[in-house]
């Protein structure tokens, strides 16, 4: 496929951070799909998590752990070489390996990362202090999360807003990718109580003007409850194959009416989400 056919804007360099187990085999797939689409050039980075006692006493044994790795990883070149994507692998060892990520998508000027979930069900999949959400904390790019067993279809936007600068960059990019995809979105605000309600109407009906002035099909609506329950249910609902929504930096403070709801939500949807961050 050619450049036009990139679902988003500006992704020159895409980081697929994978451990090579089965749960992350969705997430490369799709970041080698995303790279093909957008004529990117792929990174693809893993983490030899580093013991120096262990180190010490058994230096072998992490060698071998290093080897395997780096097998996997070769493989994953290999398949993206075959479809005329630029790929360089690399393997760190450390002792955090959302710093690793985080640093290497800097260095590199990574324009998204892609990451994996695991294929348990609900908070077990993503928790507090885990390399997915550490990445969506301080990373500075666009992350997409991709579930086990996911599929991303960008014809079929969520996206997800609460009236913040935040969400207002994630409906600029949901915006862009159903129109590029020529596809449909719908926007949903949810309200923790009836006062709220009101507000996050507005900021629904905000984004649906937006979307009509573009020519983007769409609808909306608000709910009532917990956000990562309600967005989930919602997803499932309307068949969506990508939730958007904005991302909160940890040097912010990471308000936790929607960081710590970002990551509930990629724990308990078993859709790809893709997380925009402003500036």
């Amino acid at each position: 496929m050619n450049r036009q056919s990139c679902p988003t804007e500006r992704i020159n360099t895409l980081l697929i951070a994978t451990e090579g187990s089965v749960s992350s085999r969705s997430a490369v797939s799709e970041a080698i799909q995303l790279a093909r689409m957008c004529s990117s050039k792929l990174i693809v980075l893993s983490e030899v998590l580093s013991n120096s006692e262990y180190e010490d006493s058994v230096p072998w044994a992490i060698d071998q752990v290093e080897s395997e790795i780096r097998k996997n990883l070769e493989a994953i070149k290999k398949t993206a070489n075959e479809s005329g994507i630029e790929c360089e692998i690399i393997v760190h060892r450390g002792h955090d390996p959302s710093m690793d990520i985080v640093g290497e998508a800097v260095t590199k000027k990574v324009d998204m990362i892609v990451m994996g979930t695991h294929a348990r069900s609900g908070l077990n999949r993503l928790v507090m202090g885990s390399v997915v959400g550490q990445v969506l904390r301080h990373a500075r790019c666009k992350v997409l999360v991709v579930p086990s067993e996911a599929k991303v279809d960008y014809n079929r936007i969520l996206l997800v807003t609460d009236g913040s600068i935040h969400s207002s960059v994630a409906a600029s990019e949901a915006l862009a990718v159903a129109t590029r995809s020529n596809g449909s979105l719908t926007v949903v605000s949810v309200a923790s109580s009836k006062a709220q309600f009101p507000e996050m109407e507005a900021n629904v009906e905000q984004v649906l003007k937006f979307a009509e002035k573009h020519g983007v099909k769409a609808e909306g609506t608000t709910l009532r409850g917990k956000p990562e329950e309600a967005i989930a249910h919602l997803a499932e609902q309307k068949g969506a194959g990508l939730i958007v929504l904005g991302g909160y930096r940890a040097s912010e403070g990471l308000d936790l009416s929607m960081g710590s709801v970002t990551e509930r939500i990629i724990a308990g949807a078993r859709k790809a989400v893709l997380v925009v961050k402003a500036g």
